[in-house]
């Protein structure tokens, strides 16, 4: 069976969690989209770990981990990863890259950062990855596919020629820098060369022939609906597509072979980077929940920057689910909520004076201000207990009441961050 693992929201869910439990009856992991700008955190008997690149599924030996055609391989990060894990004990993953998947340049992360600074306080919050830039030049045509890599050095060398012409002229004459060094950029892809070569392979035929043996494969998507480029608050967005039917795509599998689609979703809000966030709280009431929410704070797996926070907002969480799919919903880090006498739940948006629970196109989002009903808090620690029915009435009710309003299933609650610190329930709306 194949299912994807993606996000709810703004990202920030919990995806790593899951995905990492999920693996542990996996035979195969496969990051989809997205390249190192946003990070899974992962707290497991090794330790705790931030991947940027490598799959969620590297902690089990028994996984293939893929990356796949959609995703943005910025190849030093990869490696700078799989040495970090095995320098703390983790035995070395199976890994394979697809020789379809397109490799983020040099010149990508220079223009995503120069780019930002030209806009200074309009620009759009990057991570200055490179990953704007790199999904640009996939789209015109002038990428780099891994596959290249293995041609000729000459036909190599005249692709670089032919893309640094329109490189250096943003370059010199809007960024006012020097033109890329074309030899240095020829002798870094062969370096990049030989560090895939161990890995590279026929992904889509891999998946095909692991579908036909009924193995087990998790599709790993990165950020979460409000971030699609498509469905998200545009422009505030990333560059490739969050969503999970583009997970066929990024894979390289039919649409039909997704069996089921888990869906991430915080019990309460966060976000990082720019962009219309209704139910966002500030000053002190968000900086104690800053300080006890994720695992060691609320703050970003690859930039460290404080995340925003706010209540859990079900009007973006069931469109975001609807947008996604969902098959099943894992509700994350509600631990965290214990200390709040009550909690606020923003249920409705209030636009112009008019109520509504659907998700607005961004500039009508931009208008809008929460409606809450707030619900009895639990008042105790919630970690450590592993059956549904043990949890404190309170807490049972606020998992219900959000089920009800987004109206897809919750079936797994995730008291912790550790592997094991996961409640499986049955769904009323399974039944």
């Amino acid at each position: 069976m194949v299912k994807a693992v993606v996000g709810a929201n703004w990202g920030d869910e919990g995806k790593g969690k899951i995905t990492d439990m999920l693996a542990d009856s996996a035979d195969v992991v496969i990051r989809f989209q997205g390249g190192a700008n946003a990070g899974h955190t992962i707290v497991n008997n090794y330790g705790k770990f931030a991947l940027h690149t490598l799959p969620s599924g590297a902690f089990h030996q028994n996984v293939m981990n893929i990356i796949g055609n959609g995703v943005a391989l910025n190849i030093p990060i990869l490696f700078r990863e799989l040495q970090e894990i095995e320098s703390r004990g983790v035995p070395a993953p199976q890994l394979m890259i697809s020789d379809r998947c397109q490799i983020v340049m040099p010149y990508h992360i220079l223009l995503d950062r120069l780019e930002e600074e030209r806009l200074a306080g309009k620009s759009f919050g990057s991570t200055q990855s490179g990953i704007a830039p790199f999904y640009s030049d996939k789209y015109a045509k002038i990428g780099f596919q891994v596959n290249e890599l293995f041609q000729d050095e000459s036909v190599l060398a005249e692709k670089i020629k032919g893309v640094c012409v329109r490189k250096d002229t943003l370059l010199v004459h809007l960024y006012g820098q020097d033109p890329i060094d074309q030899e240095e950029l020829l002798a870094t892809l062969l370096t990049y060369r030989d560090m895939v070569a161990p890995y590279v392979g026929n992904v889509a035929a891999y998946l095909e022939k692991a579908i036909k043996e009924n193995k087990t494969i998790l599709l790993e998507g990165q950020l979460g609906t409000m971030k699609d480029p498509d469905h998200g608050i545009y422009p505030m967005v990333t560059s490739s597509s969050t969503l999970a039917a583009f997970g066929a795509i990024g894979a390289g599998i039919p649409p039909y072979a997704i069996g089921q689609i888990v869906v991430v979703n915080k019990a309460y809000s966060s976000a990082v980077g720019a962009g219309e966030f209704t139910s966002e709280i500030f000053g002190d009431e968000a900086e104690e929940l800053r300080r006890r929410g994720g695992d060691g704070g609320e703050y970003g797996a690859t930039t460290g920057r404080p995340r925003r926070v706010g209540w859990y907002d079900c009007v973006a969480s069931k469109y975001g689910c609807r947008l996604q799919g969902a098959t099943d919903v894992a509700f994350t880090v509600l631990d965290v909520l214990g200390y709040l006498d009550e909690i606020p739940v923003c249920i409705a948006y209030d636009i112009d004076g008019e109520t509504t629970t659907e998700f607005p196109v961004t500039h009508l989002l931009a208008k809008a201000k929460p409606v809450y009903k707030k619900l009895p808090g639990w008042k105790c620690d919630i970690r450590g207990i592993r059956r549904y029915e043990d949890l404190p009435e309170n807490c049972r009710n606020y998992i219900e009441f959000i089920e009800r309003e987004i109206g897809y299933p919750i079936t797994m609650v995730s008291n912790g961050p550790g592997r094991e610190d996961i409640i499986y329930r049955e769904s009323a709306l399974q039944k």
